[in-house]
C-alpha cells in the first residue's frame, strides 16, 4: 500500500516536472518569435529612412505596425501565467498606445477611450482582432481629424451574446467618405480588415454619423 502512494506520488511529480519544463519552452518560443517581430520591425523603419517618397514611406510604417501588433501579442502570451488566453484590455491598451506614438499623435488632441473588460482570447483569435484593432485605429489617426481637429477614438470589445463579442471601433472626426464603399476598396488596410472578418466568421457593419463607428462581431473561438 505504501509502495503503491510512493510510486503514484512520483509519477505526479514527473508529470508536474513536465508539464512546468513545456511551459518554459513554449514561453521561450513567444519570447522568439517577439524579438525576431522586433527585429523585423526595425528592418522596415531602417529601410524607410532611405526613403524619400512619402506615399512608399508612409506603406512601410504601415507595415511596420501590423508587425509590431503581432510581436505585442507575443510579449503578452510570454509575460501571462496563462499561455493558451491573452488578455485583450492590456494588449489593446499596448496596441493602441503604440499606434499614438508612432504617429506622433498628441493626447491632448485627440483623446482615446478604450472599454474592454475581462475578455481573454486564445492566440488564434486575438491575432485576427489585434490587427483589426490595429488598422481601424491607424485609419482614424490618419485621417479622421486633418489640420490638427481635436477628437477621440474609442475602442470597445465586450459580450455580444454567450458566444459572440462585440467590437466597436469609432471617432467623433470628420466621417467616412460618403462615396466610398469599404467592402470594396483598393485600399490595403480596409481590405485586410474585411478579410480578417471573415477569417474570424464575423459580421462587420459601417455606422456614417457624428464620425465614423465601425462594429463587427465575431465569435469567441476556443
Amino acid at each position: 500500500m505504501l509502495r503503491d502512494i510512493s510510486d503514484r506520488k512520483q509519477t505526479e511529480n514527473l508529470i508536474k516536472a513536465s508539464l512546468k519544463e513545456k511551459e518554459m519552452l513554449l514561453k521561450e518560443i513567444h519570447h522568439r518569435v517577439k524579438n525576431n517581430l522586433q527585429i523585423v520591425s526595425s528592418l522596415l523603419s531602417l529601410q524607410s529612412a532611405y526613403i524619400n517618397d512619402a506615399a512608399v514611406r508612409a506603406v512601410f510604417k504601415d507595415s511596420q505596425s501590423r508587425v509590431e501588433s503581432m510581436a505585442f501579442m507575443h510579449e503578452h502570451l510570454y509575460q501571462s501565467k496563462d499561455l493558451e488566453k491573452i488578455d485583450l484590455a492590456s494588449y489593446i491598451q499596448t496596441l493602441a498606445a503604440n499606434l499614438f506614438i508612432s504617429y506622433g499623435v498628441n493626447s491632448h488632441t485627440i483623446g482615446l477611450n478604450i472599454g474592454v473588460d475581462n475578455v481573454f482570447l486564445n492566440i488564434d483569435t486575438a491575432i485576427p482582432c489585434g490587427l483589426i484593432v490595429n488598422e481601424l485605429v491607424s485609419n482614424a489617426l490618419k485621417h479622421a481629424f486633418p489640420a490638427g481637429l481635436k477628437g477621440q477614438i474609442n475602442i470597445s470589445l465586450q459580450p455580444e451574446s454567450d458566444s459572440e463579442l462585440l467590437l466597436i471601433v469609432s471617432d467623433n472626426g470628420i466621417g467616412f467618405p460618403e462615396n466610398l464603399d469599404f467592402r470594396n476598396t483598393a485600399t490595403l488596410g480596409l481590405r485586410l480588415v474585411n478579410t480578417l472578418t471573415a477569417q474570424l466568421g464575423g459580421t462587420i457593419e459601417l455606422l456614417r454619423g457624428a464620425g465614423t463607428s465601425f462594429r463587427i462581431t465575431f465569435g469567441k473561438g476556443g
